[in-house]
């Protein structure tokens, strides 16, 4: 989706990657194959590009950096990644600056609580964990013994259990020269802790609105981050509280393409290649993006399905072109632009097409 919209600014862009039939590479300039912790392969498509930019966060900091030190420009910057790459950097970031977000410490190697903390608890890997993977609820001593028995006791924090009302994401923007532009507040949706379905606008006060556009920009200017970043959000009784931070376009902001004047991705290509902003605007009034999630184990590509969902109208099918499928694994997601006035009146409809969808296209089944 980077690739396209690259192309469509008639921008190069390179990848490095170790896939040679990686869904980019079809629409990418050039090819770097390589593994994506080879500094030689990425001295390399530094050479073909102004600045090099990220698709995940799963990046080796310290093999980068002399990199960076002979002035190859990565976007964001290492030093503004370096507190985002790990859970519990990301913690002791919102912490320090005062920022909203559970209360967390390290995994006790004792086995026993620090004061002021009692079950359910949220265990989670403070590196290499996403959709649900690397997370695990402590509900007992008995449970907080067996996880000592089985992780890395230096990889791991714990967070007090979050009771809320709506999951949400804010997805923001900052250019090089500072500026900070932030999309309208999503409502998010789960199923086995993989993003199931995004509702946009959220139905929330505008205070919350704007609590959510403060922290990004807070956070956004405090790190010097340069380009787009996604910060999930929990808001219920406790608040509004900083879940996760993503130092990337992000699953929740796919709606974008359709649904804004500039997508996540249009944003990420001109940030980096030093073109101006777009708008963040909604160019209708609302959108419902719905993950397909494989929901077996095949090699199908599910064409069949993906026309019938096509035929909805005003639904638009992005397909990844993944290499077989796998129970919760994304293999693409479908978006349905919603035309109601008021934030009920775009529930509904989104209800009802939520349905229409899954009539479809089912979920994985629950885990036993």
């Amino acid at each position: 989706m980077l690739a396209a919209a690259a192309r469509k600014l008639n921008v190069p862009l390179h990848v490095l990657t170790p896939g040679a039939q990686d869904p980019a590479t079809a629409l990418a300039s050039s090819v770097v194959l390589a593994e994506l912790d080879d500094v030689a392969a990425t001295r390399e498509l530094a050479r073909r590009s102004g600045a090099i930019t990220f698709e995940n966060e799963w990046v080796d900091l310290p093999a980068l950096a002399p990199l960076s030190f002979d002035g190859v420009v990565f976007l964001p910057s290492l030093e503004a990644l370096a507190p985002l790459v790990s859970k519990r950097g990301q913690r002791q970031l919102l912490q320090d600056r005062g920022l909203p977000c559970p209360r967390w410490c390290d995994l006790p190697t004792s086995g026993l609580l620090p004061e002021g903390f009692d079950y359910p608890l949220m265990a989670k890997a403070s590196t290499g964990g996403y959709d649900g993977k690397g997370t695990a609820v402590l509900r007992s001593p008995e449970d907080l013994t067996a996880l000592l028995a089985r992780v890395p006791l230096g990889d791991w924090i714990l967070e007090e259990f979050v009771n809320f009302e709506q999951e949400l994401s804010q997805l923001a923007c900052r250019d090089r020269a500072g500026n900070v532009r932030c999309y309208p507040l999503v409502q998010t949706h789960q199923h086995q802790q993989v993003c199931d379905w995004v509702l946009a606008p959220a139905s929330v006060p505008h205070a919350v609105q704007a609590y959510a556009r403060n922290i990004a920009a807070s956070l956004l200017t405090a790190i010097n981050y340069v380009g787009v970043i996604s910060i999930e959000l929990f808001y219920g009784p406790g608040g509004l509280q900083v879940n996760e931070i993503a130092p990337r376009t992000h699953n929740s902001g796919h709606f974008t393409i359709e649904a804004a004047h500039t997508s996540q991705f249009e944003q990420q290509v001109r940030i980096v290649a030093g073109l101006p902003m777009g708008s963040v605007e909604f160019q209708v009034p609302g959108a419902l993006m719905v993950n397909l999630l494989g929901f077996e184990s095949s090699e199908a590509d599910y064409q069949a399905q993906r026309d019938d969902l096509a035929a909805i109208p005003e639904a638009t099918v992005h397909w990844y072109g993944k290499e077989g499928s796998s129970p919760g694994r994304k293999l693409g997601h479908v978006t349905l632009l919603l035309h109601g006035v008021t934030a009920g009146e775009r529930a509904g409809q989104a209800e009802q097409l939520l349905e229409r969808v899954r009539s479809i296209w089912p979920l994985p089944p629950q885990n036993p």
